[in-house]
């Protein structure tokens, strides 16, 4: 059984990807990624996660789509059915507006997965949630993330201090994404 079967999260395919709801065969995958220490340096907390907290981890993203109606989706790869990443649309308690986020498994970088991810959870969030705006919450340093950012559209408006970090605040509007 996945997430699917208890909260009814929409698939979205791409070309190469399925975004669609966490299976219990996620974890492991899941896990190597989020103990990598060049991939959680950018994100909150900060550090490597241990397999508990990777679990919880999961575990918070499906109460996300319960509480808010939205979250992140799990990243397939169509070619080998494998979990490649994490993509969506977040709002956590504290967080200055809804924010399109992406992580990309190691093994999965550079082959452009984090835009083709992050173009459909931008189409999900305007199309189907009918958002005015969408942010991207990205820390100094993380230039991949930020050349997504422009990829799909946004730009810089501002750097704000959140859970005592620093991030740049990437944004776009829906009719600058409608304009495109």
């Amino acid at each position: 059984m996945d997430l699917f079967d208890v909260i009814k999260i929409p698939v979205l395919q791409t070309k190469r990807l399925i975004l669609r709801s966490y299976q219990e065969s996620d974890l492991d995958a899941y896990y190597e990624m989020m103990a990598d220490p060049d991939i959680t340096r950018y994100l909150v907390p900060g550090h490597p996660m241990s397999p508990r907290e990777a679990w919880r981890s999961i575990a918070g993203m499906a109460g996300h789509w319960v509480l808010r109606g939205h979250g992140q989706w799990a990243l397939e790869e169509k070619e080998t059915g494998e979990f490649v990443g994490r993509c969506g649309i977040i709002e956590p308690e504290g967080w200055p507006a809804k924010e399109i986020g992406w992580v990309l498994h190691p093994k999965a970088w550079g082959r452009g997965y984090a835009t083709e991810a992050a173009e459909a959870a931008l189409g999900f969030a305007f199309k189907t949630m009918r958002l005015e705006k969408i942010i991207s919450l990205i820390q100094p340093g993380n230039d991949a993330s930020v050349a997504v950012a422009k990829r799909i559209g946004e730009t810089f408006e501002d750097r704000i201090s959140i859970y005592d970090k620093e991030a740049d605040v990437y944004s776009i509007t829906a009719k600058e994404y409608f304009s495109r």
